[in-house]
């Protein structure tokens, strides 16, 4: 691995959005487009809120694989629910990633226009309060992000409440994952290949444990060290293809620790932030240089979710 410092990834509080919005925008919009991270602190989700759903998550996880399997949705996509060890596999590998997660999706009422988009919930009975606990995290989560989009809107010259409407009953998705102990030699197996996310930007909570790493423009391997209860939030593919690749979709992944930790679980809770299934994702004006053209074709993010989840065998 390199030898990088993570100086020039933002690190930044989230209190600087409202003292000073263009400072804000601009540090972290600069992080984006070079990086594709930034660490944001101050972020305004409560640390008993965090720890609560810490501990409901090591406590699911915690579970006999015959109980949690029980959650598992054949067909689903993993898109609700219970996703078991040894399934994902990052895009364009071979040996599936060392994770198990479960994921916890938008409530919508009944008629919604997007609820063939968007399947009910599921929630394991053996856990108290985890139902709660993880739709008080989903809002939270939610409200943040349009927070950061906000500002990512202004380091864009473009109306700050731009992303207001576009991620409205976006098809977002918070996931719990549990990296277990390494037996063994992994062997080419690792805790989560190289990828970039599919949706508009993430927000990662539970980074604090070693293994995330970005990869650079010259192709080196950054590691990325929050602080504990700081957020690390990096773009994803829809917002790549909406600026035109002027902020980056950044290849990351989580490697293997060192022998003395492979004993350990890892545990982390990300939050997909997505655009509204019928947003339709096209280059933005301003970012297309002129006499060139766009370097993706115009795609709805319902569209491009189903593209992706086909690459990463997850349908």
């Amino acid at each position: 691995m390199a030898t990088i410092s993570a100086e020039k990834i933002a690190s930044v509080s989230l209190k600087d959005a409202d003292r000073d919005p263009d400072a804000f925008a601009e540090q972290i919009g600069r992080s984006f487009e070079e990086y594709g991270f930034a660490i944001i602190s101050d972020h305004g989700i409560p640390d008993a809120l965090i720890h609560r759903a810490e501990d409901k998550s090591k406590a699911f996880f915690a579970l006999p694989d015959e109980v949690k399997r029980k959650y598992h949705i054949p067909g689903g996509g993993g898109a609700r629910g219970y996703t078991p060890f040894g399934i994902e596999t990052a895009k364009g590998g071979t040996a599936h990633d060392l994770k198990e997660f479960w994921h916890v999706g938008r409530e919508l009422p009944p008629g919604h226009k997007f609820r063939d988009h968007m399947p009910d919930n599921v929630w394991p009975e053996e856990v108290e309060s985890f139902r709660d606990t993880f739709l008080e995290l989903f809002d939270t989560f939610d409200r943040t992000g349009l927070k950061i989009l906000r500002a990512i809107a202004r380091y864009l010259r473009i109306d700050e409440d731009y992303f207001v409407d576009t991620v409205r009953d976006g098809n977002s998705v918070m996931r719990l994952l549990h990296y277990p102990p390494i037996q063994g030699e992994p062997g080419s197996h690792v805790r989560a290949g190289a990828h970039e996310d599919i949706n508009t930007i993430t927000l990662l909570l539970g980074a604090e444990e070693a293994g995330l790493e970005l990869q650079t423009r010259n192709g080196d391997w950054l590691p990325v060290c929050p602080k504990p209860g700081e957020l690390v939030v990096n773009i994803g593919d829809m917002l790549q293809r909406l600026t035109n690749g002027v902020l980056r979709s950044t290849p990351h992944r989580v490697v293997n620790p060192p022998p003395e930790r492979r004993g350990f679980s890892r545990y982390s809770m990300p939050f997909f932030l997505h655009f509204r299934s019928d947003f339709r994702i096209e280059a933005l004006p301003g970012t297309v240089p002129p006499g060139e053209q766009p370097k993706w074709p115009p795609i709805t993010a319902d569209e491009y979710l189903q593209e992706r989840l086909r690459e990463i065998k997850l349908v």
